[in-house]
């Protein structure tokens, strides 16, 4: 079957459950849980029995305030919603879910975030690039108009020059005068 047939989730879904946290884009267990349809207690429990493969900066358990910040933003209730504290996943973790989760369902799921979390980056990379050369060209601009505002300093002086050379050449003068003048 090929990987177009076997899984369509649009770019934007995946993008939609990226969030930001310790300065790391991470995804949450339970977003993960129901990409890959299957229940966030089970992702969690294969995650659990081989925490080896997840140090760190692979995955981590959010602490209470940055659980509590994160369930004001979602909201609870007593048919759903987070109640415990989800362990979340760097790109790195989640490609190490796929050698945890052996389903053809993950394996695709895995391929089509890690596509989403590359194609970030190179926007990202894109952004910085764009930024950068704005501030260059800004930089030029402010050299160009130190540049013009030296160009009038020189024009002042020379038109300041040329009004003491007509005054000089327009003075009265005094002492001996020839007669043809």
């Amino acid at each position: 079957m090929s990987e177009n047939n076997l899984l369509s989730i649009p770019d934007e879904v995946i993008i939609s459950k990226i969030y930001f946290i310790r300065d790391k884009k991470v995804m949450l267990d339970s977003s993960l849980a129901e990409l890959y349809e299957v229940e966030t207690k089970q992702l969690k429990r294969a995650v659990r029995r081989n925490i080896k493969r997840f140090p760190d900066d692979f995955m981590f358990e959010l602490t209470e305030s940055e659980f509590v910040n994160l369930r004001s933003q979602f909201g609870t209730s007593n048919w759903g919603g987070l109640r415990y504290v989800p362990m979340v996943f760097t790109e790195q973790g989640v490609a190490m879910l796929s050698s945890v989760l052996n389903s053809e369902r993950a394996i695709m799921v895995n391929i089509a975030i890690i596509r989403v979390f590359t194609k970030m980056r190179e926007l990202l990379s894109a952004q910085k690039e764009i930024i950068l050369k704005l501030e260059q060209l800004e930089k030029k601009d402010i050299e160009q108009d130190d540049k013009i505002m030296l160009i009038f300093e020189y024009l002042k002086q020379l038109e300041k020059t040329k009004q003491e050379d007509i005054e000089f050449k327009n003075r009265t003068r005094i002492g001996f005068k020839k007669p043809n003048e």
